[in-house]
């Protein structure tokens, strides 16, 4: 599923190419694509038909597109395969193309999702702690690479929970963006297993997990974000090239870049960890 620098990646490109559109037709190819719409596709259709896109923006791992004037965002969920790609009307027509949007700047704005997860649903904006915000949105804190972000308040949020780091940094109520990539490239930069109680952890260690939070994220950012295979892509169809410099996760029985010892893995809230057994040594009991 992405995780905060692949949907970046992807909002730049919507930012560059959809917003100062309008949307002058949409065609629903999918039921599922908008099962989250409850109205359903032929509503989601009629209520987009004629507005403009006036924002393209971004909480955590959420993404939305803002429209005119200003009260109501299409809520796009990419789930574990959805692209959003900006097409010319002659472009074929994608196998998983789900929706289908006309921009009156002569582009097509296309949902392509192969395995369905992922979808549209318009959500009116409200506004939390003055960030305007999708409503299923709300509750999503804010993530390392907002202006906005406290890191103390987060430093004393994470160091409040009795469950193991990994788990606390993956909950996107106390900090958004951290999916499981980026948490185990984070946990191993830092030294720490995942494992470890939170609450366990000394103010400095979660600090400077959250700067390797945040300094993961960037330099994943800066290279396109992470692609395993061609179901992530930005808005032109082009994949990220990050995987090429994980560190750990991915990476198991090959040599840690650290020390050489081999990148071991382990199960994980029906996941898979990767860590280093000598970088990264498991806490006492386990």
């Amino acid at each position: 599923m992405p995780e905060l620098p692949e949907v970046e990646v992807v909002r730049r490109g919507l930012e560059a190419h959809v917003v100062g559109s309008r949307i002058d037709a949409v065609e629903v190819l999918h039921p599922r694509a908008v099962r989250r719409h409850l109205l359903g596709g032929d509503d989601l259709a009629a209520q987009l038909a004629g507005l403009g896109v006036i924002g393209a923006s971004r909480r955590g791992k959420y993404l939305w597109l803002e429209l005119a004037p200003g009260d109501l965002a299409v809520v796009v969920h990419l789930g574990m395969s959805g692209q959003m790609l900006v097409q010319p009307p002659a472009a074929p027509r994608e196998k998983h193309l789900r929706i289908l949007a006309d921009l009156d700047s002569g582009s097509q704005l296309r949902f392509v999702d192969q395995r369905t997860f992922g979808g549209w649903a318009l959500a009116p904006i409200v506004d939390v702690d003055g960030a305007a915000l999708p409503e299923p949105v709300a509750h999503i804190a804010r993530d390392p690479l907002d202006p906005l972000f406290d890191a103390d308040s987060v430093v004393a949020a994470v160091r409040a929970k009795g469950s193991e780091i990994k788990r606390v940094i993956l909950d996107q109520t106390v900090l958004s963006g951290v999916g499981n990539i980026y948490a185990d490239e984070a946990l191993w930069r830092t030294g720490i297993h995942g494992n470890r109680p939170a609450d366990r952890l000394t103010r400095p260690q979660v600090r400077m997990l959250l700067g390797s939070v945040t300094e993961v994220m960037s330099e994943a950012l800066a290279q396109g974000g992470t692609s395993f295979d061609a179901l992530y892509v930005n808005v032109n169809g082009e994949s990220g090239y990050f995987d090429r410099s994980l560190s750990a996760y991915g990476r198991e029985d090959r040599p840690c870049p650290r020390c050489g010892a081999p990148i071991r893995r382990e199960k994980f809230m029906n996941r898979s960890s990767y860590s280093c057994p000598k970088c990264q040594p498991r806490p006492r009991g386990l």
